[in-house]
């Protein structure tokens, strides 16, 4: 088949590695002047690292470069990702500095249109659309009374994503508003340069710290199949019954710990920085990995934290520009850095199509994080955000490879609506609705791999899984998966693009419960 692809970040460069293997044609739209999504060079802000350790930031078959740190640079995972694409042939496909502007049915596939600055707009039919433009592509940027007149005398408002020269900051007052890891992280930066470097935050969220105590990784707690156990799911297995059954006072215990460790390793009593609520409460916000050296700019003063605190207006006063506090407070602001967040949006999908797309409240309706509900030949994949995205999208790529091949024996389309419905019930009382619309999947990122490969009749094996358990999960040791699928593929008779897009009928659960998982083949 002929398959678009928008977007060249993780989800868009691993989906198209996959069905290039697959023997698809392929085109990969994204409109950076290089590949990477959010670790592009035109969107990284000065001190962007990664979340998550390399070695659990990595695709199963191509792991990060030993060289790199055990967090690394926004440009170290650019290069990364640009080496990736090389290594499996994803770069010849790549049409960048390309705006999608349209993507409309066109009987049984797609009419596409797309634009590059200087050379007009062009439209091609594919068969399949997979959307891989990522959950963080639009910034949120808050709309502040009286920032016409803030930015007519001088000053700037910008997204975390736009501030990308820290020499924009130097000698200038500037705001920072949010409190997760990129408005932690840009602050450290900007204090190094800038007057004045005030934090707005309108609540506080936990921090952890990358080595516990000094010594124990934050990895060996929140990145192993236990640590992710600590978080009730939908459905609980094995040990998870124990945890969240007799050994509930237990599993609280182990969660809370961390943050009583954080309290007195940052000294949040004494900063006046420690959050409401406990440690366990972190799942219904963010997971945040302490930002090097923001602490420690608080305790010596180039960074000030204003908690529980939004901007109520942008003024101008005795020709300097301000900001105005919810509690009064005014301070001199000539940036504003807003990392706010981001709208989760598909513009260029034709308008009949996004209605098939969202429920009652504007969350994506997504089988497995990957299949619209009723829209034939239309897919996403890096609307799964977790722990581990190269490797959750990795396996949405081979799900989507699988059912373009007919390979993937699905239950009715009522039958994954009512398990869609379930899942966003599910998130909205787990994270207390705190899911960007039904697009993350922390602290539930195994839980999904799990499911995917259940559908794909794979699953690495049980000891490694154990050994999961209480160690990081290790990205390689689902390298064998991909290759297994795809020489099961390879032996299918040809399907054409019309037969595949049919519904295929099944009474099937929707999602592997107990008894299930023991007939999943393993690798």
């Amino acid at each position: 088949m002929r398959v678009a692809i928008v977007g060249a970040g993780i989800a868009g460069l691993t989906t198209a590695k996959v069905l290039l293997q697959a023997g698809h044609q392929v085109d990969v739209f994204d409109k950076a002047p290089d590949v990477g999504g959010v670790w592009s060079r035109s969107r990284r802000y000065p001190g962007v690292t990664t979340q998550s350790p390399g070695r659990q930031y990595s695709f199963s078959d191509y792991p990060m470069p030993k060289s790199y740190p055990e967090w690394p640079t926004g440009a170290q995972v650019q290069e990364y990702l640009a080496s990736y694409a090389a290594a499996f042939g994803v770069d010849r496909v790549l049409r960048l500095e390309t705006t999608v502007d349209a993507v409309v049915p066109d009987g049984p596939g797609w009419s596409v249109t797309s634009s590059r600055a200087g050379a007009g707009s062009v439209t091609e039919s594919y068969d399949r659309v997979i959307v891989a433009n990522g959950v963080f592509c639009e910034p949120a940027v808050p709309q502040y009374p009286g920032v016409e007149e803030f930015t007519a005398a001088g000053g700037t408002v910008q997204a975390g994503t736009e501030f990308l020269e820290l020499e924009d900051a130097r000698d200038k007052n500037v705001l920072v508003v949010g409190y997760g890891k990129s408005a932690c992280d840009v602050a450290v930066a900007i204090s190094e340069v800038a007057a004045r470097t005030d934090v707005i935050a309108r609540q506080l969220l936990w921090k952890i710290p990358r080595k516990v105590a000094g010594k124990l990784n934050f990895k060996m707690l929140l990145m192993t199949r236990m640590g992710e156990a600590l978080f009730r799911y939908r459905y609980v297995r094995g040990f998870e019954k124990f945890l969240h059954g007799p050994g509930n006072g237990l599993r609280r215990s182990m969660l809370n710990s961390i943050g009583d460790v954080s309290v007195k390793q940052f000294g949040l009593e004494r900063l006046g920085l420690v959050p409401g609520g406990t440690m366990e409460d972190i799942v219904k916000g963010a997971i945040g990995l302490a930002s090097e050296g923001f602490f420690e700019g608080v305790e010596s003063g180039t960074i000030a934290v204003h908690r529980d605190q939004v901007i109520t207006r942008l003024f101008v006063e005795d020709g300097h520009t301000h900001a105005e506090l919810a509690d009064g407070s005014r301070l001199r602001a000539d940036l504003v850095v807003c990392a706010t967040g981001f709208k989760q949006e598909v513009p260029f999908l034709d308008a009949v199509v996004q209605k098939q797309l969202f429920d009652e409240r504007g969350n994506f309706m997504l089988y497995r994080q990957i299949q619209p509900l009723g829209v034939p030949g239309l897919y996403f994949n890096g609307y799964n955000s977790s722990f581990f995205s190269p490797l959750n999208a990795e396996l949405a790529a081979l799900w989507i490879a699988a059912d373009l091949a007919g390979a993937l024996p699905l239950p009715t389309l009522e039958s994954r609506r009512q398990e869609v419905v379930a899942q966003l019930a599910f998130l909205d009382e787990a994270l207390d609705r705190h899911h960007c619309r039904g697009t993350k999947i922390i602290p539930f990122s195994m839980h999904n791999a799990d499911e995917v490969l259940v559908d794909l009749d794979l699953q690495i094996s049980k000891l490694t899984r154990a050994v999961h358990w209480l160690a990081p999960v290790d990205p390689t040791a689902y390298r064998k998966v991909a290759p297994v699928l795809l020489r099961r593929l390879a032996a299918l008779p040809p399907t054409s693009p019309l037969s595949a897009v049919e519904e295929v009928a099944s009474p099937e659960e929707t999602a592997p419960k107990q008894g299930r998982s023991s007939r999943v083949r393993s690798v």
